[in-house]
């Protein structure tokens, strides 16, 4: 009976996800609300070991398993005139993008690379030159792999200096032209999938060849946040008067919703899934402390900021940048004392997760309620901070014949678009919105198997040629002014009929 309540409760969530604004355009949109796109270093420069470029631990990771990798990838370290060409046409107002620390710096500490130095000035000159706002991302799972050989990386407090020296360097040279900073990629999922579970770089875990789950994971999140509020000071005592711009930090975040509406037990899980999703990083970055929950939890495993280290976290991030792309259901667990000798994240946290989030061929469900929810707690919870959506999307199967008509991503985008509006009327500081991706990337999770991009990349074709996929076309539209209908089909026909001759 309870998996057939659960059943039946899911269904009810579709049917009541709705389309939270079916009829809108940008000019609804505050004044100054930025729209953009993304890529990171590794998932589209490829270029792997020229001019000064060393490995970072994602090349190490990949490279170590015979796993699908971005040696190549979209090759935008030759190719990036022509994307900004591309971006241009679209209409993006802003592009997010990461630098390659190991490109830049191949030992993560010491002299820089001319060439690699060059080419992210010669990048970031292409977009202010045509009128696209860069924001840039310091550390997006690339850590260089000297680090983590010298001293273990993120689990040793000595990557805060170096971070700190690092991010220095991109102040410094890159500051005049960029005014948007994000320190950490989705800092929670990245210490997760990397020191929890062992999936993602470095790889490490109870169970993994090298690493502990119960502590690791603890003691990066907490060198993440000192590194993150370190590079922000440097910023403010350095950079800030001169060059005026902003420092954020990044996180993954899920809207969670009970596993079977009738348990209490499962509502209550509900805050402790918040609790260390959400306050894990923002509970600092707000209040300078972590919640008493994961106190509780974790106890002694946790580690303590100092007094300084309190007030140096605290008030340290100047935005919030959220990735957001599916809810999960939480499911309340009983972790017997006997059973939780090596305890984890989520043995801590205390509750099961099962995403919503329908990964066939044509992508995720889809349900912007958990979008705007996710930003109405955000609000009340945390101060209501400034808020950029840094990732937001769906994948298809990768098929340059079928995913050209990208319908159900068109679907998608403009639910959740929809969903940002009636959370920005409804109060929350929303900034910007970024859909992931602009063009078919090297995904962490799917490697070349699933496509987020609104271009095509052939992967196959030596030049990676680049086509626009529908949902292009409906951005770009969108962005140039048009209102938009989703469903409406002399709107879905007129995109079609377009497809094949138009240029955007």
């Amino acid at each position: 009976m309870r998996v057939l309540l659960s059943v039946i409760y899911i269904f009810l969530l579709l049917a009541l996800s709705g389309r939270c604004s079916d009829v809108y355009s940008r000019s609804d949109f505050p004044e100054g609300f930025t729209f953009g796109s993304a890529t990171s270093a590794y998932q589209w420069e490829g270029a792997v070991d020229e001019d000064g470029k060393k490995p970072s631990v994602w090349d190490t990771f990949l490279h170590s398993r015979n796993l699908e990798n971005g040696d190549i990838a979209c090759d935008g370290y030759h190719n990036y005139k022509e994307d900004v060409k591309l971006m241009v046409e679209t209409g993006l107002d802003a592009f997010r993008f990461s630098i390659s620390w190991s490109r830049l710096i191949p030992n993560g500490r010491g002299p820089v690379n001319p060439k690699g130095l060059q080419f992210y000035k010669n990048f970031i000159q292409q977009l202010v030159s045509h009128g696209i706002e860069p924001h840039v991302t310091l550390h997006h799972y690339d850590l260089p792999q000297f680090l983590e050989d010298d001293y273990g990386g993120w689990i040793n407090r000595r990557i805060i200096k170096d971070f700190t020296a690092y991010a220095d360097v991109c102040f410094r040279e890159f500051g005049n032209h960029v005014k948007f900073w994000t320190t950490i990629n989705e800092a929670n999922v990245f210490t997760i999938g990397g020191y929890n579970d062992g999936t993602s770089p470095p790889g490490r875990c109870s169970n993994c060849s090298s690493g502990n789950s119960s502590t690791e994971t603890y003691i990066v999140g907490n060198n993440l946040l000192l590194a993150h509020a370190s590079a922000s000071r440097l910023y403010k005592q350095k950079y800030k008067e001169k060059q005026g711009g902003s420092v954020g930090f990044s996180l993954y975040a899920f809207e969670f919703v009970p596993y079977t509406s009738s348990s209490k037990d499962d509502e209550i899980a509900i805050q402790r899934a918040k609790d260390f999703f959400y306050g894990w990083t923002l509970g600092p970055l707000t209040f300078g402390d972590y919640p008493d929950e994961m106190k509780g939890a974790v106890g002694s495993r946790l580690p303590i900021f100092s007094e300084e280290e309190s007030e140096l976290v605290k008030g340290s991030s100047d935005f919030i940048g959220i990735m957001h792309y599916f809810p999960a259901f939480v499911e309340d667990i009983k972790v017997e004392p006997s059973l939780s000798r090596n305890p984890d994240f989520y043995s801590d946290m205390g509750v099961s997760l099962t995403y919503l989030r329908n990964r066939s061929d044509f992508g995720y469900d889809v349900v912007p309620w958990a979008m705007e929810s996710v930003l109405e707690y955000i609000k009340q919870t945390y101060g209501n901070p400034p808020v950029y959506i840094l990732e937001n999307g769906t994948p298809m199967k990768l098929d340059l014949q079928l995913e050209q008509k990208d319908t159900r991503r068109i679907e998608y985008l403009h639910a959740y678009i929809g969903a940002v509006l009636k959370a920005v009327r409804n109060g929350s500081d929303t900034r910007g919105y970024f859909v992931w991706s602009f063009m078919d990337l090297f995904e962490l999770i799917g490697g070349y198997e699933l496509s987020f991009g609104l271009y095509s990349v052939n992967f196959s074709d030596p030049h990676r040629k680049r086509s626009p996929k529908l949902s292009a076309h409906w951005y770009s539209d969108f962005l140039k002014g048009k209102t938009t209908v989703f469903g409406s089909q002399g709107i879905i026909t007129q995109l079609l009929s377009n497809f094949s001759s138009s240029s955007l």
